[in-house]
């Protein structure tokens, strides 16, 4: 508790909020790309479908390089995986911009602007910061397994394995606040509009992810997200405001705009 609280305070310059967060840009950089391939191999690799896994690609790029995303720490290491998983049904980003749509998931989109709508909200999540957030959070409760898990290994090179193993087991079953999920769904429009997308496929996606809680499949998704008719209000609401505010511009503003959330 100590170690948290004397964490310092620090402002998203992206989303606008003060944040507790004991890693830096750079430092979640390097945590994302050292647990990407881990995280991979959970949800049985890369697809071997290569035209899909270029396709995805080519949308993620295309929401950084054509949004405000391009704006934060993380925007030149921006990176999309479509991962070979039929059955679970999930979506996830990694500290620093390694983010993952399984096939299951992605089998189920229809169109270009909805898979736009599933990487704009992980995209959310990276440059709001939340996995850092929530494993600040963490700590309070895993600091102490970590301090025997490091005795145990008696070497450096073991105590940062066990710090990365860890770390992706809170990554796998991370849930994130709230305002957290509205964040990112908010960015996500945002996204969405800059990047000249169709924003109300978000609104479809989550229709989708409503519909995949009720069959044979298990949503990890919904696992570790608020429900799907939860939110789509809060979208709708969103295009609305951003319409009318003129903040929907192609390209993005080049300055990375507030997208405050208060619990």
């Amino acid at each position: 508790m100590f170690k948290y609280f004397s964490l310092p305070t620090e402002k998203n310059q992206f989303t606008g909020r003060q944040q507790r967060l004991n890693l830096d840009a750079k430092e979640e950089i390097v945590l994302g790309l050292n647990s990407a391939p881990q995280m991979a191999r959970q949800f049985g690799g890369l697809s071997p479908d290569e035209r899909a896994r270029e396709y995805v690609a080519r949308v993620g790029a295309k929401l950084v390089n054509d949004t405000d995303a391009d704006q934060t720490p993380y925007g030149n290491n921006f990176k999309f995986h479509l991962l070979a998983d039929r059955k679970v049904v999930n979506a996830f980003a990694l500290p620093g911009g390694q983010i993952f749509i399984t096939e299951a998931l992605f089998r189920l989109l229809k169109t270009e602007d909805e898979l736009a709508g599933v990487l704009g909200h992980e995209i959310g999540h990276v440059v709001g910061r939340h996995s850092s957030e929530q494993m600040a959070k963490s700590d309070l409760i895993n600091g102490l397994t970590t301090a025997v898990v490091v005795g145990a290994s008696g070497e450096s090179g073991g105590m940062e394995a066990a710090r990365v193993a860890q770390m992706v087991g809170q990554m796998v079953n991370m849930k994130y606040g709230r305002g957290d999920e509205l964040e990112s769904d908010k960015l996500a429009v945002l996204f969405l509009l800059q990047a000249g997308y169709d924003p109300e496929a978000m609104i479809r996606v989550m229709e989708v992810l409503r519909d995949a809680s009720g069959g044979g499949s298990q949503p990890e998704f919904m696992s570790t997200h608020p429900a799907p008719a939860n939110r789509m209000e809060v979208i709708k609401a969103e295009i609305a405001k951003l319409r009318k505010e003129g903040k929907d511009k192609r390209g993005g503003t080049g300055q990375a705009p507030l997208v405050e959330i208060k619990e």
